[in-house]
């Protein structure tokens, strides 16, 4: 067998020779998955070994639909000791680089901007990528394709022959000149500065005002955020807030909850089914999960463990009260609120308008909904009547939900087109900031429409002065007695978030109009706990005359 000629490769800008025999591999290799890419990378960059994990394999799904265009705004929420920055802030950049297609988000001209909380962590990745693609394994493969070049070769920033380049770089520094195609965010914020005020709003300010221009390509370029939740203020929480840019969310719990799982832009979703089910066993086991959330407590765990963030104080409304609605279609509806808190002022023209959409059912066998529509306060007798000897009592589910910033004008046209999407009955409006002229407004301009509008004083129930905390406190019976439903929806984990931090959350808006709705239609004999239920039944039967529809118990 005649011996091959070495082949003359060219690597930071030297010659290397390198046997012929090899660099006899299949060429396809430069398409495997950034999962097998990280599989073979490992024990180069790593002194463990390897293990295989569909939750790392999920990440690496994602950020490969990043370099095809499938995905240009991307957050991931996952667990500390996974391996997040190894395949993000390490592998990434390196399978990206090797990628036979060139475009503004794949090929080796490519130029990564890579940020973390602290510059020494930003750094140890950057040496590590570097290492990677010095090593003699990257080479073998894809060397031929790009040199490092000799003039931009620092473990901040290195540039390659062909254009591409990865820069590394902390939160808070100055970016004048510098960009990327694809800028990642990895650790944005620090563990021990969860709740440090100062901190939090330095990094969105940053995100806001420096980070969020640095996008070479505006149009193709990709942002990618991964870290593990720490409060609901945190970089994750600023951006699933202000909903701008269609970001994709990508959210792991270290336990699975069935209430929170939905489907991403791509398609995935957690293949887990049990309920606690754990996220990676074979890296992370049941005893040692347990011995984190004793470290970390309940507050900890339920941001960094769960990616959840509830700050102590919260959690008058426990998140498990809700009951999940399972199923592809809404119940059959007898009624239907909605729900609106307005925050449009001079003073308050920055915080947000917010609106839930609730619906009256019941599920008794054989039982069907109201055939005709009942509207204003004078409907709610006959609906009570009729479902008095109903086999269960009243539940509610909420339909909808949203907040936003907006202007009076928008924010009148917003509630209207929610009002007759969801064929809403009667609509509540808290009767401060804009409400009372949007009650006007919405009368003269829109009263060829079937539903009724109601102004609401909240800070009064049952002639008793009530304050948020109270009025919370007022509807925590109906959820601890399983009567509330919510949907599997972005939205309604949204609202579920913020009752379950409440008091000590960053904004209300939602659980005003969450709380408003539910004493409401308490008041009114709507939903009832179940022993007010059967004490309402068993007053009607032993006394005739006028039938008060109150509740049984002031809230």
């Amino acid at each position: 067998m005649l011996q091959k000629a070495p082949l003359i490769l060219k690597f930071r800008d030297a010659p290397l020779a390198v046997d012929q025999s090899l660099l006899n591999i299949d060429r396809q290799e430069c398409e495997e998955s950034l999962y097998d890419f990280l599989s073979r990378a490992w024990d180069k960059i790593d002194p463990s070994s390897f293990t295989h994990g569909w939750p790392i394999e999920a990440i690496a799904e994602h950020l490969q639909a990043v370099v095809d265009g499938q995905i240009k705004r991307l957050v991931i929420n996952i667990p500390p000791r996974m391996g997040k920055s190894t395949i993000t802030s390490v592998c990434f950049p390196a399978w990206t680089w090797a990628q036979p297609h060139d475009s503004p988000t794949s090929g080796p001209g490519v130029q990564f901007l890579h940020a973390s909380y602290a510059k020494d962590l930003a750094l140890r990745d950057s040496v590590k990528c570097r290492r990677l693609l010095d090593s003699q394994w990257y080479r073998q493969r894809w060397g031929d394709k790009f040199s490092i070049t000799s003039d931009q070769n620092t473990k901040t920033r290195f540039d390659n022959t062909r254009g591409g380049s990865r820069l590394s770089t902390s939160v808070g520094s100055q970016l004048t000149g510098e960009g990327g195609n694809i800028i990642v965010v990895d650790d944005p914020n620090a563990a021990q500065e969860a709740f440090s005020e100062a901190t939090i709003e330095t990094t969105i300010e940053w995100w806001d005002n420096a980070l969020s221009t640095r996008l070479n390509d505006q149009k193709n370029g990709a942002f990618v955020v991964i870290q593990q939740r720490l409060s609901e203020q945190d970089l994750t929480g600023h951006i699933l807030e202000k909903d701008v840019g269609e970001w994709c969310h990508l959210m792991l719990p270290m336990r699975y909850e069935k209430g929170r799982s939905f489907q991403t832009v791509i398609g995935w979703d957690d293949p887990r089914s049990e309920e606690g089910e754990l996220l990676w066993p074979d890296r992370m086991g049941e005893r040692e999960v347990r011995i984190l959330e004793k470290q970390l407590g309940p507050w900890g765990a339920a941001g960094q463990l769960q990616q959840r963030p509830e700050p102590k104080g919260g959690g008058i409304i426990k998140r498990d009260w809700w009951q999940l609605w399972d199923r592809e279609k809404f119940p059959p509806i007898e009624y239907v609120i909605a729900s609106l808190d307005t925050a449009y002022t001079t003073k308050t023209e920055n915080d947000f308008s917010a609106m839930t959409v609730w619906g009256v059912f019941t599920e008794a066998e054989g039982q069907k909904a109201m055939a005709t529509r009942v509207f204003g306060r004078e409907g709610y007798a006959e609906l009570v009547e009729e479902r008095k000897y109903k086999e269960e009592h009243p539940k509610a589910i909420m339909m909808h939900a949203w907040q936003e910033r907006m202007e009076f004008h928008d924010l009148m046209v917003k509630v209207a087109e929610t009002m007759k999407e969801y064929k809403v009955d009667k609509l509540l409006i808290e009767n401060k900031s804009a409400g009372p002229s949007l009650i006007q407004e919405i009368r003269r301009i829109y009263n060829h429409l079937p539903f009724v509008v109601e102004e609401v004083d909240v800070n009064r129930y049952a002639n008793i002065s009530m304050d948020k905390v109270s009025r919370a406190h007022a509807v925590v019976p109906l959820f601890a007695g399983g009567l509330i439903y919510a949907p599997d929806r972005s939205w309604s984990d949204m609202v579920i978030t913020q009752c379950s931090v409440f008091p000590r959350a960053k904004h209300d808006d939602l659980v005003d109009t969450v709380t408003m709705a539910l004493q409401y239609m308490r008041k009114t004999g709507l939903i009832l706990r179940g022993e007010e239920w059967t004490a309402t039944i068993e007053e009607d039967m032993l006394f005739t005359g006028n039938r008060n529809n109150e509740s049984l118990y002031p809230a």
